[in-house]
């Protein structure tokens, strides 16, 4: 689900947003507007527009601008940073006739909310990533849409730069591929330059690699009141290089909501880019026993006798443990590994 912020310049314009919600329903939308009439169910912005862009780039996935696409490149210019970081946007005119992906069409997803618009509203969607001009295979794009984290957006260049210039790009995978390889990439060639799909440690075979890894993995982990940030990093550093496991991959961190202010678990969870994932003792407890380890001291502490374990599954979708509990230094860590299915063909 996508948080999106839609401004408008007219009250035809306020009115074409929340036909725009409607198409967006299973996205979070908040509908302002700039103008002198009154427009239900949007927000009048009383200040500048460029102080409501700047928060709007801070708060939201995606931005959508409804009036001349003029308007919306001279409000977002100044708060440009980067192509991994910045939101979508999307420009639209007030009559509905056209959607112009304007900002991170694929990393962003841009371009999909502009299809999604143009569909649920019945404009034109416009999209210009030369990528998808010539119906070519955009790894940024491919990435985005699989939650898997890239290595270097220099080497996302590169790989794009040859597949618009109708040259083929090198594929290796440690992960089985179950649909069919794009025409751009050859498993059996370029050893210059690639792409790497693994959740593994390596950097890939080729002399320039763009490494895409699914966020497959779960961490369970149980921590005694006051755990430091480095112990916690430590114990999982060295499960990870002993299971051959990239720190990209981690999806998300889980623990009891006991442990919901433990500072060194928040830390540690924000350093690596992981949500932090909470559930009760009876939830955890809940959980059908496929063997979780019990102990009886931790089960008189928090009400269940396992939480790394029970929290690691409880926070995945179908996963399988590959590490049950392991212990040091006052913290526990268990490791989930979720399904990933490698289909290249679709986007």
């Amino acid at each position: 689900m996508m948080k999106i912020r839609i401004i408008a310049f007219s009250r035809k314009g306020c009115e074409l947003a929340q036909r725009v919600c409607q198409a967006l329903e299973n996205d979070e939308c908040e509908v302002y507007s700039k103008t002198a009439a009154d427009t239900a169910g949007a927000k009048k912005i009383e200040g500048p527009v460029s102080k409501w862009t700047e928060e709007s780039f801070r708060v939201s996935d995606a931005i959508i601008f409804i009036g001349a696409a003029g308007i919306a490149v001279r409000h977002i210019a100044p708060f440009l940073k980067n192509k991994t970081t910045d939101p979508a946007v999307v420009s639209m005119d007030d009559g509905g006739r056209f959607a112009l992906s304007l900002l991170s069409g694929h990393i962003g997803g841009a371009n999909d909310l502009t299809e999604k618009i143009a569909k649920g509203i019945g404009a034109v969607p416009v999209i210009t990533t030369a990528t998808d001009v010539r119906g070519r295979f955009s790894a940024d794009s491919f990435a985005a849409g699989h939650d898997m984290h890239m290595n270097s957006m220099s080497a996302a260049k590169k790989v794009s730069s040859l597949i618009v210039d109708d040259k083929k790009v090198g594929l290796a995978s440690d992960i089985p591929i179950s649909g069919g390889i794009p025409p751009e990439l050859d498993l059996n060639g370029n050893e210059d330059v690639g792409i790497f799909i693994s959740y593994g440690r390596s950097e890939g075979p080729f002399k320039t690699t763009l490494k895409l890894t699914p966020r497959c993995h779960i961490l369970g982990i149980g921590c005694r009141r006051g755990a430091s940030a480095e112990s916690i990093e430590a114990l999982v550093g060295d499960v990870l290089k002993r299971e051959n496991i990239s720190i990209n991959s981690v999806r998300a961190a889980a623990t009891i909501d006991l442990k919901c202010d433990e500072e060194g678990l928040l830390e540690f969870s924000e350093k690596i880019g992981a949500e932090l994932l909470l559930f009760s003792p009876g939830e955890l407890a809940s959980l059908p026993d496929t063997g979780f380890t019990s102990s009886e001291r931790v089960m008189s502490a928090v009400g269940v006798g396992n939480v790394c374990e029970r929290a690691a599954v409880a926070a995945s979708d179908n996963g399988e443990m590959i590490v049950k509990k392991t212990s040091r230094n006052g913290v526990t860590l268990a490791v989930v590994r979720e399904p990933v299915y490698l289909d290249l063909m679709r986007k």
